[in-house]
């Protein structure tokens, strides 16, 4: 894929397209506490992110996303086999990941996985690709760093040729060609859906144009109105690479809890003590509890707050970056899975509302 930015945003177009409004939550699987504070198992933490999927359904919440990470603080290394749990249990909600990390994975056993996925849930699998910003998958697969961006590139052109349908002929270097190969099991209504999860990278909202996939802008710090030329540049890359407009969705993490106050306390001391340790390794700022009122006010990317706070600052958004999709991404390691399953509920009978009657 060659194509230059600057191409493509000389390219003109109308109105975009509307498409539903749509809400979801997304977890890293953040490792829950219980109610005196005590860190809980792994196993339990999975188990607990099943109960949020079927609290999300019965509340409203159009979709759940489960994002891959490999870590002690995120124990979700297998979310398509807890997305089938939770889709078991359930009969609407849309299950997916919440990112995939496509390039220390083999793109046959991602399509393979979330095919089945969509034969088990009735349809209703999604999948989200990523490059990986967290780099925890590499060393564990036995990937190189330095190969980052060509991984994900060639490995996302054998996903788009595999979405098309079998049999498929691909050709590449960072795993072995298949010609005239059957990848099974088939999808009985074409493909599922797919978006590239993006988080500041111009040639990575072309990458989503070129394949035809949605696109998922992952906001999480500052003003989220800077994003806004990326949902324009991607329905033009769209538009001149010859396809239809497509949606554009919006992750960013948040609370909500009765009161803004509360939604704060809460979620504060969780959210500084996961900053400070991976500020680390991946190069953080440290919050201080100024820049975090800053994050949670009108201009930041923090969704925290009473349900009225969080849907005001979803609908602003949503209007200012032309998207109509919101991810909520809730939680954060040693939070307790009670208040987790407040925040959810506040979202899917309260928030999820006033936003539709907000934009209505």
């Amino acid at each position: 894929m060659t194509t230059a930015t600057s191409d493509i945003a000389a390219t003109t177009t109308g109105e975009p397209a509307q498409f539903p409004l749509e809400f979801g939550i997304d977890t890293f699987g953040d490792r829950t506490s219980d109610q005196e504070g005590r860190l809980q198992t792994h196993a339990q933490t999975i188990r607990n992110v099943v109960e949020q999927g079927v609290l999300a359904e019965q509340v409203g919440v159009d979709f759940i996303g489960i994002g891959e990470h490999h870590t002690d603080d995120f124990p979700l290394s297998a979310a398509d086999v807890v997305l089938a749990a939770i889709a078991a249990r359930t009969r609407s909600i849309h299950v997916g990941s919440a990112v995939t990390v496509l390039s220390s994975d083999d793109p046959v056993r991602v399509f393979q996985r979330f095919s089945t996925l969509n034969a088990v849930s009735g349809g209703r699998a999604e999948v989200i690709l990523g490059r990986g910003s967290s780099i925890d998958s590499f060393p564990l697969f036995g990937y190189d760093l330095a190969d980052y961006d060509d991984l994900f590139e060639e490995k996302t052109n054998l996903f788009a040729e595999l979405l098309k349908g079998s049999p498929v002929t691909w050709q590449g270097k960072t795993r072995a060609s298949l010609s005239n190969q059957d990848v099974v099991p088939h999808t009985e209504d074409g493909p599922f859906p797919a978006w590239i999860g993006v988080g500041g990278s111009p040639q990575s909202v072309i990458r989503a144009a070129h394949y035809g996939f949605s696109l998922m802008l992952a906001i999480i710090g500052g003003d989220p109105a800077r994003f806004a030329p990326f949902s324009q540049l991607f329905q033009q890359a769209l538009e001149r690479f010859g396809r239809a407009p497509l949606p554009v969705g919006v992750h960013s993490p948040g609370h909500v809890a009765a009161t803004d106050e509360q939604a704060r306390d809460e979620f504060w001391p969780h959210y500084l003590e996961v900053i400070r340790r991976y500020s680390k390794i991946r190069g953080f700022a440290v919050p201080t509890e100024d820049s975090f009122r800053s994050e949670v006010g009108p201009q930041g990317a923090l969704y925290v707050g009473s349900p009225e706070t969080v849907a005001q600052k979803i609908a602003a958004n949503l209007t200012v970056l032309g998207a109509n999709r919101f991810d909520l991404k809730y939680g954060m390691p040693g939070l307790a899975q009670q208040a987790l399953m407040t925040n959810i509920e506040l979202y899917g009978t309260q928030v999820i509302p006033r936003v539709r009657e907000l934009l209505g």
